[in-house]
This record gives structure tokens, sequence and C-alpha cells, in this order.
């Protein structure tokens, strides 16, 4: 007879609920808190792409699409994607996924064995350890803390082994907003390309970069075709968080395993979102381009802010994220959120939800309004000084 543990999968059960989500289901009944916690933006989606999937429902445009998602998003998309140096064939090197969160998890089932070594870069986002757990393979975490929050080709070099399968990594961050340079990131694709490993690259803010910068995509060094999985999709810069609309770029021969698992668990992306994803990418970028400038913005007001606290930050190139260090005041990250939300209303993200590197910090995303963010500052700032 089967105890009652083993009603269910071990390596579910051994899987904690995601950090993020904790702290928004403490919002939930809390009209007067001020949430820095989840990364959503505060606008709207833009109107154009709104009006084109009003007009495709008013149509009964409201069937499956094609497995891979509609040919004109995979099109707009890969010629989206040449802007960066890249060149993917919309026909079966690029899949249409219900977020990016669904093709991280299709592409880790589609790489990983049980056993086969992930190297994460932590801080991460909170879905790739718990999803790379699921498949078996071993996590070998890399911490970025030591280095400004970007891995090196040099760290990556001492934590690969015959059994290393894939590198897995986000620029720019979430949850710091650092981007790892171009320099760094070309020394990184060589490495993949010397070892034959995958290097799977969330770029889902890459639209989002300050001070001149501009994103380098991993897929376009020499060689990366063949081993760069890119991850992305239209919920950040395009604000479409509740349409779940993402994409998956990778060769043909492992895009022909990813898109097996989508048949079966998802099917298709809901029509009406591409449909909008396909008025985005053709007429929405100087709405993409107003809220950039928003969150450029925001984050100046919240940098200054930090630095006048006496608190160790980043300074954010992408994104929309900030991740100070609170290690001052004798709390641990878990410790600080919490107290912060009860004492003044005020919900950030604690660091220690985005793997161990991220203790002694907290996440606070400035995609909220600017009054907002400026009364939560001040709360910050009278609990720092409580503490201290």
């Amino acid at each position: 007879m089967n105890t009652r543990e083993d009603k269910f999968s071990r390596a579910m059960v051994e899987t904690p609920p995601s950090g993020i989500r904790k702290f928004f289901e403490m919002l939930i009944g809390h009209d007067d808190v001020i949430s820095l916690s989840v990364g959503e933006p505060d606008f709207p989606t833009p109107w154009v792409m709104r009006e084109e999937a009003y007009y495709h429902l008013e149509k009964g445009h409201t069937s499956y699409t094609s497995n891979w998602g509609l040919i004109e998003l995979r099109e707009e998309i890969a010629a989206y994607m040449e802007r960066y140096g890249t060149s993917y064939n919309p026909a079966n090197e690029i899949l249409v996924t219900v977020g990016a969160s669904e093709g991280v998890d299709a592409v880790l089932r589609a790489v990983l064995n049980p056993g086969d070594e992930l190297i994460v870069c932590e801080p991460c986002y909170v879905n790739y350890v718990p999803l790379a757990h699921l498949t078996g393979a071993k996590i070998v975490r890399l911490d970025t803390s030591v280095n400004g929050f970007y891995p090196t080709a040099e760290q990556f070099e001492r934590l690969i082994t015959p059994k290393t399968k894939a590198i897995m990594f986000c620029s720019p961050s979430n949850p710091t907003g650092t981007m790892v340079p171009r320099a760094e990131l070309e020394k990184i694709a060589a490495l993949c390309v010397k070892h034959q490993i995958w290097a799977i690259a969330d770029e889902i803010y890459c639209e989002l970069v300050y001070d001149g910068n501009a994103h380098t995509s991993i897929g376009s060094f020499p060689g990366m075709k063949d081993y760069a999985i890119i991850l992305n999709g239209f919920s950040k810069s395009f604000a479409m968080t509740g349409w779940r609309i993402g994409y998956i770029c990778a060769c043909e021969e492992l895009m022909a395993q990813i898109v097996k698992l989508h048949q079966y668990n998802t099917i298709c992306a809901p029509i009406f979102s591409q449909y909008a994803a396909v008025e985005g990418l053709r007429h929405g970028w100087g709405e993409v381009e107003k809220m950039r400038v928003s969150y450029q913005q925001r984050r100046n007001l919240m940098y200054k802010a930090f630095c006048d606290m006496g608190l160790p930050v980043p300074e954010p190139t992408g994104a929309f994220y900030m991740f100070p260090d609170i290690s001052s005041t004798g709390l641990t990250s878990e410790e600080f959120a919490t107290r912060l939300f009860q004492k003044h209303s005020v919900a950030v993200v604690p660091g220690s939800a985005f793997g161990q590197a991220g203790e002694g910090h907290i996440r606070c995303c400035y995609a909220t309004a600017i009054d907002k963010i400026k009364i939560a500052l001040d709360y910050i700032h009278d609990f720092i000084g409580e503490c201290r």
C-alpha cells in the first residue's frame, strides 16, 4: 500500500511555490498597498493592438491556429530578430508559445535528461530552477553577485564539466536590471561553441534598455545558430502580460522536438493574442518607445533614492527592476519584505526568491505610477531608519 507521500510526484512536492506570487497573493484584499512586487507594466496594451484583437473577435476568428502559430506572426518575428543579427526560418525555427514561461518549460524538457547539468546564473527569474528540477537535471548555480550581477565566460568555464548540457541566463536581467556586456557575451558564445552546449537566453526585456545601451543577442555570434535558444515575448515591451504570448527561436533540429511538447500541452497560443502581436510588431513601436522613456525616468528616480538611503544598488541598464542591498538593516530579505508590508503597506520581493545569490537584497519593480513610487520610497526610507 502506498504511503500518503507516494500519492504525489516527489519532484513536484519538492518544488517550492513562487516567491513572487506569494507576495502577490498577500496584496489581494488590500487596496491601500503600494506594490513594487510583480513585474507587470502599468500601461495598457497599445490601442492599435487591442483594436486589432477586437476586429478579429468580431469577425469570429476564434479557432485554433497552427501549432507553430500564425505564419504572419512568425514572419514578423523573423524580420524582428534580423534587427539583432540573427536569422530564423519562420516555417520551422520559430514557435509561438503561451507566454515566455511556457517557452522556458518546453525548452528545458526538450533539452535536459536526468543527470544532465544545467548552469543557471543567479539571482534569476523564479521559474528557471523549479522547471529544470522537474526534468531530473542537476542545477549548477553560478553566483553573479560577485561580478556586478552578470555572468562571465571565466565563471562558466570553471563550472563546465562533461555532463554540462546547457547554460541559462537573462539579459537584461530579472531581477537586477543588469545586462551582459557585448564583449563578455561574445566570449560566452565562443565557450558554448567550444564545448558544444546550449545557451538558453531569456531576452524578453531586450527592448527596455537605457542610457543609449543596445541589446545584443547571443544568437548573433559566429557558430551560435546551432547552440543558441532565444526566449522572448510580448508581455513586457508591449504591456501584454494577460494576453499570454511569447515565442522561441532555435535551430530546426531542436524545434522539431520542442513543438511536440507544445502540441500536447497547449496546442497553440490564443488566436486573438497572436493577431494583436502581429499588429504590435508592425505598428506598435512608437508606444513601446514611450513606455521605455517613462521607465527610464522612474529608474532614475528610484536609483537616486536608494543611493541617498545609503543602500548599495547596481544601476539597471535594462528591464524595470532594481535590486538594492538591504543587508545593513540586519534583516533577511524575507524578514525585510514581510515587515515592510506589515508596517507600511509596501510590497517588494525578497531577493532570496531568486536564489541564494539574491539573499540580502530586495527586488523593486518600477513599472508603477511615479507618484506611488515616490510614496513607497518614502516609506522604505522610514523603515530602514527604524531598522537601523
